[in-house]
């Protein structure tokens, strides 16, 4: 399958909340960094993390891939993101946001996704108060200085 078409494949089971279809994109040892639910790794923890993560807190998911590149070995797209929350403290809550998708592919499937989003915007729309964002942003600031290629940045 082209890279495009991988896209749209992905997008279309997030949006069906069909794990089994998600994890078949990936490879047995695929991973997927998803920047609120942390690393899933292999099909089934894949399929999991759609199905009882994603989709416990929210529904009616659209995912619009655009701009796909691919030298075969990568791939990058940019994306418009939503959803409606289930979360109690703003059930029904239309949230969207922009970024950019990295993945590493392997014989054809996905073997590592990746995002790249201001988290802040979700956050904002979801009603998070400030002492509670500060928490998240500061969590994920943590998780990116601590990656090896920060490392040469951090120590000058």
């Amino acid at each position: 399958m082209e890279f495009a078409e991988s896209l749209k494949e992905f997008s279309a089971a997030v949006g069906a909340g069909d794990g089994k279809r998600l994890g078949a994109l990936f490879t047995e040892d695929g991973v997927y960094h998803d920047t609120f639910y942390g690393e899933f790794t292999g099909p089934g923890a894949i399929a999991d993390m759609l199905e009882n993560y994603f989709w416990r807190d929210a529904e009616d998911f659209r995912w619009d891939m655009r701009h796909p590149v691919s030298d075969g070995r990568n791939g990058y797209a940019e994306w418009t993101f939503s959803y409606t929350t289930k979360m109690p403290e703003n059930k029904g809550t239309r949230v969207v946001f922009e970024g950019m998708s990295r993945f590493e592919l392997r014989d054809g499937k996905f073997a590592r996704y990746g995002e790249v989003f201001d988290g802040g915007i979700a956050l904002s729309q979801l009603g998070f108060v400030p002492e509670r964002m500060a928490k998240v942003l500061k969590r994920w600031a943590d998780e990116k200085r601590a990656l090896p290629r920060a490392a040469e940045h951090l120590n000058r």
